[in-house]
């Protein structure tokens, strides 16, 4: 048996939610890589739902075991706060469940705070962030002064490296005309929370390679979606992580060799939260009728969703990107009773034709959709379990779709419940 990645193939929101869950009931262990408490899963189990922004969905399944690899970003009083919520909701979470990088950095009130300035700033680039520290945290690890979980285990020592810290941020602080920070709050901050962080410290490169050699099923469960990428997403608006598929290995501490099979999540339409470009972002009734069918919200900010038609060319360019195998098509039933629906089959920049998304920010601001009409469906495709019971139209979409994307549709999901499904190949086969 492989093991599976499963990776957003669009800005996020794709339903990754679902589909992880479905998974994470044929997997043993479940791995978060990247991103941090801005990500957002709504999982529903026995008609209970769950809300897990930092956790790996498998800690809400018994006999599972969760794992936040190293390319996580990890505020440790979220995290205590989000298990404290679980635990008010009946699901236990220890370190028989959950393990936690010794190596992930930690996100920290003055992250939370620099995001806040900038994203209210009157100048520079506004890229929509969540305002929880993510970039800021990603920021101080690769620049090499980031405080790591394995830190709280020395708090001696934590004190030289919150010294060493403040010296860079405290600089910025002042820039920006904010008051310095004082390493004793900072050290308080710290001190207060390590002894319910530590428990699930572990070396998860280790732990994964034991779980590995001994034949489990991994699930590397991605957050966001491919084009936030840090390098081949909609650069400057994308996150400060890389979420294709390659980073489950890096984020976790495997070989290449030990990611087996990659689903790319997509959306039948398209969604984005934030900043940035949007070639096929429909304003008027179009994105109104997607984005109030879709309840298109944020899991965790409850933004609005930006809402607009199926770019296959964006897809298309996630599918090579990520070496998506096949894709999780979700939302189909969103598209119920429209008269007509379009797809973009490529872009018109400055004249021509091209059949990708450029690079550079000017650009990708300046591409036109081309689109192609196809007749739409008025009888319901939710709740359907079987290719039978769709719409004729509602096929020729999703064929068309794998056409164009260069893959196979290895699930269809036609409604949030877990069981309204259609599999077509089971990720964990090989």
């Amino acid at each position: 048996m492989g093991n599976v990645v499963v990776v957003g193939s669009q800005w996020g929101d794709e339903g990754k939610g679902k589909i992880v869950d479905w998974l994470s009931e044929r997997a043993d262990v479940v791995v978060r890589f990247q991103g941090g408490h801005n990500a957002g899963h709504t999982l529903v189990i026995d008609g209970v739902s769950y809300k897990l922004s930092l956790l790996p969905s498998g800690v809400v399944r018994p006999g599972k075991l969760g794992v936040i690899g190293n390319g996580v970003v990890v505020d440790p009083h979220a995290l205590v706060a989000e298990i404290d919520r679980l635990a008010a909701q009946g699901v236990a979470v220890s370190p028989d469940n959950l393990r936690i990088a010794e190596n992930a950095a930690l996100i920290l009130s003055l992250h939370r705070e620099l995001d806040t300035f900038r994203e209210t700033s009157n100048s520079g680039t506004r890229i929509g962030t969540t305002k929880r520290g993510i970039g800021p945290a990603y920021e101080d690890k690769v620049g090499r002064r980031a405080i790591r979980v394995m830190d709280l285990a020395d708090l001696e020592v934590l004190r030289d490296k919150i010294d060493r810290l403040l010296s860079h941020h405290n600089a910025l602080r002042r820039g920006l005309g904010q008051a310095e920070i004082d390493p004793n709050v900072l050290y308080e901050e710290l001190a207060s929370v390590a002894d319910k962080v530590l428990p699930f410290m572990d070396s998860v490169w280790r732990l994964l390679d034991e779980h590995r050699k001994a034949g489990k099923r991994i699930l590397f469960e991605g957050a966001q979606g491919a084009l936030l990428d840090i390098d081949h997403g909609t650069y400057p608006f994308v996150t400060s992580s890389n979420t294709v598929a390659g980073q489950a290995a890096t984020g976790s501490g495997v070989g290449p060799g030990s990611v087996g099979y990659v689903l790319g999540i997509t959306k039948a339409y398209t969604t984005r939260v934030g900043e940035g470009p949007f070639p096929t972002e429909q304003t008027g009734e179009v994105g109104d009728f997607l984005g109030t069918r879709g309840h298109e919200f944020g899991t965790v900010t409850g933004r609005k969703r930006r809402c607009g038609w199926f770019d296959a060319v964006l897809v298309r360019q996630t599918v090579r990107t990520s070496g998506i195998h096949g894709i999780a098509l979700t939302k189909l039933d969103v598209l119920d009773g429209l008269e007509e629906i379009k797809i973009c089959v490529g872009y018109r920049l400055d004249g021509r034709e091209i059949d990708y998304l450029p690079a550079a920010q000017a650009a990708q601001a300046r591409v036109e959709p081309i689109y192609e009409t196809l007749e739409g469906w008025q009888d319901s495709t939710a709740g359907a379990r079987r290719w039978n019971d769709l719409p004729a139209q509602a096929v020729k979409y999703v064929r068309h779709v794998e056409e164009l994307i260069g893959a196979p549709v290895a699930l269809l999901s036609t409604s949030p419940e877990r069981d309204d499904t259609i599999l077509v190949q089971d990720p964990f086969q090989d």
